[in-house]
């Protein structure tokens, strides 16, 4: 689905003194609950998005009772408060100056709202800028759709998160990732760490160069004791802003990492030596 807001919507962690909504209340969550939960398609009935999305929430949606529908059946049934969804969406951050625009996988409720804009984002996932080519995420989708989930149930049963400390609460675990494996794809690291000599040289821990394809692989096996780099770039499109870089597991699709920063001249579309430094100096 695409849709382009002109507000910004709520991600894992909005906190990043960027966010226009607030961390879903319990009655939101409760209504989410009682729902059913619609996937809205791509207005290309054969894009790669529409067979994976289908095949992911058949073998991992759990929350609800769930079903697919077209982009026309969706403006009918967003006014319901008996549904939710999820959509792939275009998004901008009304605070950037240079109006770079990504794709986000969002859950939001439905209810009597002028438009979607105004129904209430449960949880949105950073999933790429618009016009990157879709091989470059579209195997994370299952990651994707099981973080949703855990992210809905991790506000429900932990009442003390808000929008201040909801980062902290993802963040606070990333000591666990010197304990696994860490997959990394060379062309989503920074040149200063994009070898495995450079990369060792900041990480002493284990780790791993691989493909898209061993990525993929991983993902898809759910291989144990594997946590991997999920990088939102620009990726040789035109527009730069945020870089988005989170670390998940691949037999749990947990959350270990959180962070973005702009791109400059000095802090590149990558991972950044400062992100491993900040994962190496965690403690429990």
């Amino acid at each position: 689905m695409k849709n382009t807001f002109l507000t910004f919507v709520l991600i894992l962690v909005t906190s990043l003194a960027f966010s226009q909504k607030e961390v879903p209340t319990a009655e939101q969550i409760a209504q989410f609950e009682k729902s059913k939960t619609y996937f809205v398609l791509d207005g290309n009935m054969m894009s790669r998005y529409n067979f994976k999305i289908r095949e992911v929430a058949k073998e991992l949606w759990k929350a609800t009772p769930f079903d697919f529908i077209t982009n026309a059946e969706y403006e009918e049934k967003r006014m319901s408060k008996d549904n939710s969804f999820v959509t792939f969406d275009q998004v901008w951050i009304t605070k950037d100056k240079t109006k770079a625009e990504y794709n986000f996988l969002c859950l939001s409720i439905g209810g009597d709202f002028e438009s979607q804009k105004d129904m209430p984002q449960l949880c949105t996932v950073p999933v790429s800028y618009v016009d990157v080519d879709e091989e470059s995420y579209i195997y994370k989708l299952s990651a994707f759709i099981q973080i949703i989930q855990d992210h809905v149930k991790m506000i429900e049963t932990t009442p003390t998160v808000n929008k201040v400390n909801v980062i902290h609460q993802y963040n606070k675990d990333a000591y666990l990732i010197k304990e696994k494996e860490l997959y990394v794809i060379k062309d989503e690291l920074d040149k200063d760490i994009n070898t495995e000599d450079k990369f060792k040289n900041v990480y002493p821990y284990k780790f791993k160069f691989v493909t898209r394809e061993e990525l993929e692989d991983a993902i898809d096996n759910k291989m144990p004791n594997i946590v991997f780099l999920h990088k939102v770039g620009p990726e040789g499109t035109q527009r730069k802003a945020r870089c988005w870089k989170t670390i998940i597991g691949t037999d749990d699709s947990r959350l270990y990492y959180f962070n973005y920063h702009m791109i400059s001249s000095k802090k590149r579309d990558g991972l950044l030596a400062k992100d491993l430094k900040r994962i190496i100096n965690t403690r429990k």
